[in-house]
Protein backbone atom coordinates (compact mmCIF):
# COMPACT_ATOMS: atom_id res chain seq x y z
CA UNK A 1 0.00 0.00 0.00
CA UNK A 2 1.32 3.47 -0.83
CA UNK A 3 2.40 5.39 2.21
CA UNK A 4 0.07 8.30 1.40
CA UNK A 5 -2.84 5.88 1.58
CA UNK A 6 -2.02 5.16 5.22
CA UNK A 7 -3.83 7.94 7.10
CA UNK A 8 -2.18 7.29 10.49
CA UNK A 9 1.17 8.44 9.11
CA UNK A 10 -0.31 11.70 7.90
CA UNK A 11 -2.17 12.24 11.19
CA UNK A 12 1.08 11.84 13.15
CA UNK A 13 2.83 14.36 10.90
CA UNK A 14 0.00 16.85 11.42
CA UNK A 15 -0.02 16.16 15.16
CA UNK A 16 3.66 17.13 15.34
CA UNK A 17 2.95 20.36 13.45
CA UNK A 18 -0.02 21.27 15.64
CA UNK A 19 2.11 20.80 18.79
CA UNK A 20 4.91 23.10 17.61
CA UNK A 21 4.66 26.50 19.38
CA UNK A 22 7.72 27.91 17.60
CA UNK A 23 6.57 27.75 13.97
CA UNK A 24 3.40 29.10 12.37
CA UNK A 25 1.80 26.47 10.16
CA UNK A 26 -0.69 27.82 7.62
CA UNK A 27 -2.69 25.54 5.35
CA UNK A 28 -0.19 25.78 2.50
CA UNK A 29 2.81 25.18 4.79
CA UNK A 30 1.01 22.21 6.36
CA UNK A 31 0.49 20.71 2.91
CA UNK A 32 4.13 21.29 2.01
CA UNK A 33 5.36 19.85 5.34
CA UNK A 34 3.24 16.70 5.06
CA UNK A 35 4.40 16.01 1.51
CA UNK A 36 8.06 16.63 2.41
CA UNK A 37 7.76 14.25 5.36
CA UNK A 38 6.12 11.58 3.19
CA UNK A 39 8.95 11.92 0.68
CA UNK A 40 11.54 11.48 3.45
CA UNK A 41 9.78 8.30 4.60
CA UNK A 42 9.30 6.72 1.16
CA UNK A 43 11.85 8.36 -1.10
CA UNK A 44 9.03 8.50 -3.65
CA UNK A 45 7.35 11.62 -4.99
CA UNK A 46 3.86 10.97 -3.62
CA UNK A 47 1.83 14.10 -2.95
CA UNK A 48 -1.49 14.54 -1.21
CA UNK A 49 -3.78 17.27 -2.52
CA UNK A 50 -5.61 20.12 -0.80
CA UNK A 51 -8.82 18.12 -0.47
CA UNK A 52 -7.04 15.23 1.26
CA UNK A 53 -5.46 17.58 3.79
CA UNK A 54 -8.84 19.20 4.56
CA UNK A 55 -10.35 15.73 5.02
CA UNK A 56 -7.48 14.70 7.34
CA UNK A 57 -7.91 17.77 9.56
CA UNK A 58 -11.68 17.30 9.61
CA UNK A 59 -11.29 13.68 10.66
CA UNK A 60 -8.85 14.59 13.46
CA UNK A 61 -11.40 17.11 14.76
CA UNK A 62 -14.27 14.61 14.64
CA UNK A 63 -15.47 12.27 17.43
CA UNK A 64 -14.38 9.33 15.24
CA UNK A 65 -10.88 10.81 15.28
CA UNK A 66 -9.43 12.48 18.37
CA UNK A 67 -11.71 15.50 18.90
CA UNK A 68 -8.70 17.78 18.51
CA UNK A 69 -9.20 21.45 19.34
CA UNK A 70 -7.36 24.00 17.22
CA UNK A 71 -6.77 27.51 18.52
CA UNK A 72 -8.36 30.48 16.72
CA UNK A 73 -5.11 32.14 15.68
CA UNK A 74 -4.55 34.32 12.62
CA UNK A 75 -1.70 36.22 11.04
CA UNK A 76 -3.49 38.77 8.92
CA UNK A 77 -6.10 36.71 7.10
CA UNK A 78 -4.09 33.49 7.23
CA UNK A 79 -5.14 30.92 9.87
CA UNK A 80 -2.43 29.39 12.04
CA UNK A 81 -2.99 25.69 12.72
CA UNK A 82 -1.99 24.95 16.31
CA UNK A 83 -3.49 22.99 19.19
CA UNK A 84 -5.46 24.93 21.80
CA UNK A 85 -3.61 22.85 24.39
CA UNK A 86 0.01 22.34 23.35
CA UNK A 87 0.33 19.45 25.80
CA UNK A 88 -2.24 17.49 23.82
CA UNK A 89 -1.13 14.82 21.36
CA UNK A 90 -3.00 12.10 19.53
CA UNK A 91 -0.25 9.77 20.80
CA UNK A 92 -1.66 10.20 24.33
CA UNK A 93 -5.34 10.09 23.35
CA UNK A 94 -7.59 6.99 23.50
CA UNK A 95 -7.63 4.79 20.42
CA UNK A 96 -10.00 5.90 17.68
CA UNK A 97 -11.89 3.72 15.20
CA UNK A 98 -9.06 3.70 12.65
CA UNK A 99 -6.48 2.60 15.23
CA UNK A 100 -8.90 0.06 16.69
CA UNK A 101 -9.32 -1.56 13.28
CA UNK A 102 -5.56 -1.67 12.75
CA UNK A 103 -4.94 -3.18 16.20
CA UNK A 104 -7.63 -5.78 15.62
CA UNK A 105 -5.99 -6.72 12.33
CA UNK A 106 -2.58 -6.88 14.00
CA UNK A 107 -3.92 -9.16 16.73
CA UNK A 108 -5.36 -11.52 14.12
CA UNK A 109 -1.98 -11.72 12.39
CA UNK A 110 -0.08 -12.25 15.67
CA UNK A 111 -2.49 -14.95 16.78
CA UNK A 112 -1.42 -17.11 13.83
CA UNK A 113 2.03 -17.50 15.40
CA UNK A 114 0.85 -18.77 18.80
CA UNK A 115 2.49 -22.04 19.78
CA UNK A 116 5.51 -21.71 17.49
CA UNK A 117 8.78 -21.98 19.50
CA UNK A 118 10.44 -18.99 17.85
CA UNK A 119 7.49 -16.83 18.99
CA UNK A 120 7.58 -17.88 22.64
CA UNK A 121 5.83 -15.32 24.83
CA UNK A 122 3.61 -13.95 22.08
CA UNK A 123 0.52 -15.17 23.97
CA UNK A 124 1.19 -12.55 26.66
CA UNK A 125 1.58 -9.83 24.03
CA UNK A 126 -1.72 -10.77 22.39
CA UNK A 127 -3.48 -10.89 25.76
CA UNK A 128 -2.15 -7.45 26.65
CA UNK A 129 -3.27 -5.98 23.32
CA UNK A 130 -6.75 -7.47 23.72
CA UNK A 131 -6.97 -6.16 27.30
CA UNK A 132 -5.89 -2.65 26.29
CA UNK A 133 -8.50 -2.62 23.55
CA UNK A 134 -11.20 -3.65 26.03
CA UNK A 135 -10.20 -0.78 28.31
CA UNK A 136 -10.50 1.63 25.36
CA UNK A 137 -13.96 0.26 24.66
CA UNK A 138 -14.98 0.88 28.29
CA UNK A 139 -15.17 -2.84 29.05
CA UNK A 140 -13.90 -4.06 32.40
CA UNK A 141 -10.52 -5.82 32.11
CA UNK A 142 -10.11 -9.33 33.53
CA UNK A 143 -6.32 -9.56 33.47
CA UNK A 144 -3.70 -7.31 35.08
CA UNK A 145 -0.22 -6.57 33.74
CA UNK A 146 2.71 -5.36 35.78
CA UNK A 147 3.17 -1.89 34.30
CA UNK A 148 3.21 1.75 35.34
CA UNK A 149 0.53 3.96 33.83
CA UNK A 150 2.32 7.10 34.99
CA UNK A 151 5.78 6.32 33.63
CA UNK A 152 7.64 9.61 33.45
CA UNK A 153 9.32 10.37 30.15
CA UNK A 154 7.25 7.88 28.16
CA UNK A 155 6.16 10.76 25.91
CA UNK A 156 9.70 10.67 24.49
CA UNK A 157 9.60 6.96 23.68
CA UNK A 158 8.21 7.22 20.15
CA UNK A 159 10.76 9.88 19.16
CA UNK A 160 13.63 7.86 20.66
CA UNK A 161 12.45 4.68 18.95
CA UNK A 162 12.35 6.48 15.60
CA UNK A 163 15.78 8.00 16.21
CA UNK A 164 17.29 4.56 16.90
CA UNK A 165 15.53 3.01 13.91
CA UNK A 166 16.38 5.84 11.52
CA UNK A 167 19.89 6.44 12.91
CA UNK A 168 19.26 10.08 13.81
CA UNK A 169 21.72 11.98 16.05
CA UNK A 170 20.03 13.78 18.94
CA UNK A 171 20.54 16.81 21.10
CA UNK A 172 19.43 15.73 24.56
CA UNK A 173 18.68 18.04 27.47
CA UNK A 174 19.07 15.93 30.60
CA UNK A 175 18.74 16.33 34.35
CA UNK A 176 20.22 13.57 36.45
CA UNK A 177 19.73 13.01 40.18
CA UNK A 178 23.02 14.67 41.10
CA UNK A 179 22.69 18.04 39.35
CA UNK A 180 20.35 20.93 40.06
CA UNK A 181 20.21 22.23 36.49
CA UNK A 182 19.66 20.39 33.19
CA UNK A 183 22.56 20.10 30.76
CA UNK A 184 22.68 19.40 27.02
CA UNK A 185 24.83 17.05 24.95
CA UNK A 186 24.99 15.39 21.52
CA UNK A 187 24.07 11.72 21.42
CA UNK A 188 24.01 8.99 18.76
CA UNK A 189 21.31 6.49 19.82
CA UNK A 190 21.87 2.74 19.34
CA UNK A 191 19.65 0.69 21.63
CA UNK A 192 16.55 0.92 23.84
CA UNK A 193 16.34 -1.27 26.96
CA UNK A 194 13.60 -1.71 29.55
CA UNK A 195 14.43 -2.72 33.10
CA UNK A 196 12.29 -2.63 36.24
CA UNK A 197 9.54 -0.52 34.57
CA UNK A 198 12.03 2.09 33.33
CA UNK A 199 13.33 2.64 29.81
CA UNK A 200 16.97 3.38 29.05
CA UNK A 201 18.61 4.59 25.84
CA UNK A 202 22.16 3.48 25.07
CA UNK A 203 24.45 5.09 22.54
CA UNK A 204 27.47 7.26 21.85
CA UNK A 205 28.01 10.27 24.12
CA UNK A 206 30.13 12.45 21.86
CA UNK A 207 31.90 14.49 24.54
CA UNK A 208 33.27 11.42 26.37
CA UNK A 209 33.31 9.25 23.23
CA UNK A 210 31.70 6.51 25.31
CA UNK A 211 29.57 4.29 23.07
CA UNK A 212 27.56 2.56 25.82
CA UNK A 213 26.41 5.77 27.53
CA UNK A 214 23.23 5.13 29.51
CA UNK A 215 20.30 7.61 29.32
CA UNK A 216 17.25 7.09 31.58
CA UNK A 217 14.32 8.45 29.59
CA UNK A 218 12.52 9.61 32.75
CA UNK A 219 15.37 12.10 33.28
CA UNK A 220 15.16 13.58 29.75
CA UNK A 221 13.91 17.17 29.70
CA UNK A 222 13.89 17.63 25.92
CA UNK A 223 15.17 16.01 22.73
CA UNK A 224 15.66 17.29 19.21
CA UNK A 225 17.27 15.93 16.04
CA UNK A 226 20.81 17.24 15.51
CA UNK A 227 22.05 17.76 11.98
CA UNK A 228 25.40 15.95 11.94
CA UNK A 229 26.45 12.68 10.25
CA UNK A 230 25.38 9.64 12.27
CA UNK A 231 28.22 7.67 13.87
CA UNK A 232 27.41 3.98 13.59
CA UNK A 233 27.96 1.35 16.25
CA UNK A 234 30.46 -1.18 14.92
CA UNK A 235 31.73 -2.57 18.23
CA UNK A 236 28.90 -3.51 20.60
CA UNK A 237 26.59 -6.50 20.21
CA UNK A 238 23.76 -5.41 22.53
CA UNK A 239 22.39 -8.89 23.14
CA UNK A 240 25.82 -9.99 24.26
CA UNK A 241 26.38 -6.75 26.18
CA UNK A 242 23.43 -7.37 28.49
CA UNK A 243 23.96 -11.13 28.78
CA UNK A 244 26.57 -10.84 31.54
CA UNK A 245 24.63 -8.69 33.99
CA UNK A 246 21.35 -8.00 35.72
CA UNK A 247 19.95 -4.56 34.96
CA UNK A 248 21.61 -1.82 32.91
CA UNK A 249 24.65 -0.63 34.90
CA UNK A 250 28.09 -1.75 33.76
CA UNK A 251 31.14 -0.08 35.27
CA UNK A 252 34.25 0.49 33.18
CA UNK A 253 36.47 -2.59 33.37
CA UNK A 254 33.84 -4.71 35.14
CA UNK A 255 34.61 -8.44 35.15
CA UNK A 256 32.45 -11.52 35.54
CA UNK A 257 32.12 -12.98 39.04
CA UNK A 258 30.77 -16.31 40.26
CA UNK A 259 27.92 -15.37 42.59
CA UNK A 260 26.67 -18.01 45.02
CA UNK A 261 23.43 -17.47 46.93
CA UNK A 262 21.72 -19.68 49.53
CA UNK A 263 17.92 -19.49 49.79
CA UNK A 264 15.80 -20.92 52.57
CA UNK A 265 13.37 -23.74 51.85
CA UNK A 266 10.24 -21.70 51.10
CA UNK A 267 11.92 -19.14 48.82
CA UNK A 268 14.13 -21.87 47.37
CA UNK A 269 11.07 -23.66 45.97
CA UNK A 270 10.10 -20.39 44.31
CA UNK A 271 13.60 -19.80 42.91
CA UNK A 272 13.66 -23.26 41.31
CA UNK A 273 11.05 -22.00 38.86
CA UNK A 274 12.23 -18.38 38.56
CA UNK A 275 15.44 -17.75 36.67
CA UNK A 276 17.13 -14.50 37.65
CA UNK A 277 19.80 -14.85 34.95
CA UNK A 278 20.50 -17.03 31.92
CA UNK A 279 23.62 -18.55 33.60
CA UNK A 280 21.62 -19.71 36.64
CA UNK A 281 22.33 -23.16 38.06
CA UNK A 282 20.81 -24.42 41.28
CA UNK A 283 20.66 -27.48 43.50
CA UNK A 284 19.43 -28.44 46.94
CA UNK A 285 22.43 -28.88 49.25
CA UNK A 286 20.12 -30.06 52.04
CA UNK A 287 16.38 -30.18 52.68
CA UNK A 288 16.33 -26.57 53.87
CA UNK A 289 18.76 -24.78 51.52
CA UNK A 290 18.78 -24.16 47.78
CA UNK A 291 22.16 -23.12 46.36
CA UNK A 292 21.90 -20.83 43.35
CA UNK A 293 24.86 -19.85 41.17
CA UNK A 294 25.09 -17.18 38.47
CA UNK A 295 28.03 -15.75 36.54
CA UNK A 296 27.58 -11.95 36.25
CA UNK A 297 29.28 -8.64 36.84
CA UNK A 298 28.60 -6.99 40.20
CA UNK A 299 26.42 -3.90 39.98
CA UNK A 300 23.79 -1.89 41.82
CA UNK A 301 20.86 -3.75 40.29
CA UNK A 302 22.22 -7.11 41.46
CA UNK A 303 22.50 -5.78 45.00
CA UNK A 304 18.94 -4.43 44.88
CA UNK A 305 17.67 -7.79 43.64
CA UNK A 306 19.39 -9.68 46.45
CA UNK A 307 18.12 -7.22 49.07
CA UNK A 308 14.56 -7.67 47.75
CA UNK A 309 14.59 -11.23 49.13
CA UNK A 310 15.22 -9.96 52.67
CA UNK A 311 16.15 -12.57 55.25
CA UNK A 312 15.38 -15.51 52.95
CA UNK A 313 18.74 -15.30 51.15
CA UNK A 314 22.42 -15.28 52.14
CA UNK A 315 25.35 -14.31 49.93
CA UNK A 316 28.09 -16.96 50.05
CA UNK A 317 30.41 -15.66 47.30
CA UNK A 318 32.12 -13.43 46.30
CA UNK A 319 33.36 -11.85 49.52
CA UNK A 320 33.10 -8.25 48.27
CA UNK A 321 29.42 -8.72 47.40
CA UNK A 322 28.85 -10.41 50.74
CA UNK A 323 30.33 -7.37 52.53
CA UNK A 324 28.28 -4.89 50.49
CA UNK A 325 25.00 -6.66 51.26
CA UNK A 326 25.94 -6.99 54.92
CA UNK A 327 26.72 -3.27 55.17
CA UNK A 328 23.49 -2.30 53.41
CA UNK A 329 21.48 -4.43 55.83
CA UNK A 330 23.28 -2.92 58.83
CA UNK A 331 22.71 0.60 57.50
CA UNK A 332 19.06 -0.27 57.04
CA UNK A 333 18.77 -1.49 60.64
CA UNK A 334 20.24 1.81 61.82
CA UNK A 335 17.25 3.61 60.27
CA UNK A 336 15.00 2.10 62.95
Amino acid sequence: MAITKNPLIRYKILDKCFRNPYKNYYFDTLLETVNEALFEITGVEEHIKTRQLRDDIAFMRSPEGWNIELAELFEGKKKIYRYEDLNFSINNAPLNDVEMDQFQSAIQVLAQFEGMPQFEGIQAIIAKLKTDLKITNHEKPFIGFDSSQDLKGIEHFSSLYNAVQNKTPLQITYKDFKTEDPYTYIFHPYYLKEYNHRWFLFGLHVESWKSDWNVAIDRIVAIAPFNVPFIHNDTIDWQEYFSDMIGVSKAEGAVLENVVLHFNQLTGKYMENKSIHETQKHKWINTDTLELKINVILNYELERLILSYGDSVRVVEPQQLKERIKNRLLNGMNQY
